[in-house]
């Protein structure tokens, strides 16, 4: 029994974290520019927020939903800001520079590529919808699984997501020797405006699902 939570867990992580979103872009250039592990370490910070998102899924914690859906507007308007913030930085950067501290040894500040995923995931708090939804999907109840039990899933959760991380820039970092500057420079230029798009369009969904049209709010 204790297993076969544990592997519904892990099965949920994987779920979770294979769609390629802006995090997703994210970890595969920092893999590319800088090296497997700062690419790994950056999936780290997206895998502990994904379990805390999945914790608050499961048990189901009524103040956290509640807010969640209460300023969904807010939410979704301040994550995409960030993700574009992110993008932004990722398309202006020149990765020579990157090249040459890698070469040098003086190589990314790991911690500060864990905590830069970690608060970008954090501030679209909306993801936790998606464990809500895998969670029925696999017939995962918070009032049917015992405390105990419940924390095994949590636990495979992250071992799923930190696992998904550890195979993408594991099989992307295989690539990094047939790029030169001049491929990683394009890389930057097509990741970021990747990223850019992805959290623009996270605030036009915003316009796109709400009840008043578009030109009400903006009347000119």
């Amino acid at each position: 029994m204790g297993f076969e939570v544990f592997l519904k867990g892990i099965v949920i992580g994987l779920l979770a974290s294979i769609p390629l979103g802006p995090i997703g872009v994210m970890c595969i250039q920092r893999t590319l520019s800088k090296s497997q592990r700062s690419g790994f370490v950056s999936g780290l910070g997206a895998a502990s927020a994904d379990t805390l998102f999945a914790t608050v899924a499961l048990f189901s914690l009524t103040v956290v939903l509640s807010f969640i859906e209460d300023n969904m507007v807010i939410i979704k308007v301040l994550g995409g800001i960030s993700v574009i913030i992110v993008g932004m930085t990722i398309l202006l950067k020149n990765p020579v520079g990157q090249i040459r501290r890698n070469r040098a040894g003086k190589g990314s500040n790991l911690w500060s590529d864990y905590l830069s995923v970690l608060l970008i995931t954090l501030a679209n708090p909306a993801y936790i919808l998606i464990f809500v939804a895998l969670f029925a999907a696999l017939g995962v109840n918070h009032e049917g699984i015992p405390y105990a039990n419940g924390l095994l899933m949590i636990l495979g959760v992250l071992c799923g997501t930190s696992l998904w991380w550890f195979l993408l820039t594991f099989c992307i970092s295989f690539l990094r020797r047939k790029f030169r500057p001049r491929h990683l420079l394009w890389m930057n230029r097509i990741s970021g405006s990747v990223i850019v798009m992805l959290g623009a369009a996270a605030i036009l969904s915003i316009f796109i699902h709400m009840k008043v049209p578009v030109h009400e709010i903006f009347p000119y």
